[in-house]
């Protein structure tokens, strides 16, 4: 694959500009864009935690730049307290702790300053595009011309630094000429199929077809299927995966209707410290997002509302699981120790 032949980043959603956290307010779109400039830590957990950003690369980036700002306003000494505030705006993305852990080592450093932790800070949002492409490569690789993709949630360059994970497999693929047919969720309730990916995929010239999560049995059963493509926001050492609630039922229909299974996601996002999906921390949000996403206030008397973010589907379910240090296919603890130790 030649650079001419590489899929261009369609927008950098993450930019750093003289000490300022640049962030497209993902919340807006499609209907318009709206930049956040941020300048101090606590705005950047605040945009972390209310999904101003959002993606697993994204929010690790995010929470490195705003460590440096942290260390700006309040010093070195702060650095564990500023820390901790942004550990606490999303559990389950390990790479929001991947980064802040890798920033810490920075700062344990002899003659640490706030310019090396900008440096660091530059170095993990610059691995993330060159990490992007490598991935984009290597999942593409595993799809034969005229195949028939599904993916969900967002996982393009709104929840990356670079061309995406999963969507950077589905971007790579167009270029090769190998895709019939793209189908995607909303995504509910915060809609980031029918919002973020549909706005990315509209803006690569890449036709598909928006799907709710109800449709897809019916979808594939009529029209088939030949991988689920989807990203990762922790992968425990067997292989079991934390993704966008939903990604486990459609996993179990993609296998139902023959297709194969992939997961997306930098190394980073690998938790080798734990031993199965079972020990993976999921978030349970706010019960108003599901009450507002069906025009409701409060809900009657009596019910209680579940809202987990993310749901684990166990690596039996997987085929390949692609990151940017190589590919492991049926994943298991002793698979994917071989890859990343």
């Amino acid at each position: 694959m030649t650079t001419n032949d590489a899929p261009r980043i369609p927008l950098r959603a993450i930019q750093w500009k003289e000490y300022k956290l640049h962030l497209i307010d993902q919340r807006q779109l499609p209907t318009r864009e709206e930049w956040l400039i941020l300048d101090d830590a606590t705005s950047v957990a605040n945009a972390i935690s209310d999904m101003a950003v959002r993606g697993a690369p994204a929010i690790g980036i995010a929470a490195a730049y705003g460590l440096v700002l942290g260390v700006k306003e309040k010093g070195l000494e702060a650095l564990d307290e500023v820390a901790d505030e942004l550990a606490a705006s999303r559990p389950t993305a390990v790479n929001l702790q991947w980064a802040l852990q890798r920033m810490r080592r920075a700062a344990g450093k002899e003659g640490a300053s706030l310019e090396s932790l900008e440096a660091e800070a530059k170095r993990i949002h610059a691995e993330d595009i060159e990490q992007n492409r490598t991935m984009a490569a290597l999942g593409a690789a595993y799809l034969l011309p005229g195949s028939r993709i599904l993916t969900h949630c967002n996982t393009g360059a709104l929840a990356t630094a670079g061309i995406g994970t999963a969507l950077g497999v589905i971007r790579q693929a167009n270029i090769e000429g190998k895709l019939a047919k793209v189908m995607f969720t909303e995504t509910r309730p915060w809609m980031q199929g029918a919002r973020l990916t549909a706005w990315e995929l509209a803006h690569d010239g890449i036709r598909a077809t928006l799907l709710t999560e109800g449709a897809v049995a019916g979808e594939l059963a009529h029209e088939g299927l030949d991988w689920l493509i989807v990203g990762a926001d922790r992968i425990a050492a067997n292989g079991d995966t934390a993704n966008k609630v939903g990604t486990f039922a459609l996993a179990i229909m993609a296998r139902q209707f023959g297709a194969k299974v992939m997961v997306v996601a930098p190394s980073g996002t690998v938790d080798m410290s734990l031993k199965s999906g079972a020990d993976i921390p999921i978030e349970y949000r706010d019960g108003i997002e599901l009450l507002k996403a069906a025009g409701m206030e409060k809900a009657p008397d009596g019910i209680t509302v579940a809202n987990p973010a993310f749901d684990i589907t166990p690596a039996q379910w997987i085929d390949v699981i692609v990151t940017e240090q190589g590919t492991v296919e049926k994943p298991g603890t002793a698979s994917m120790r071989k890859l990343l130790g």
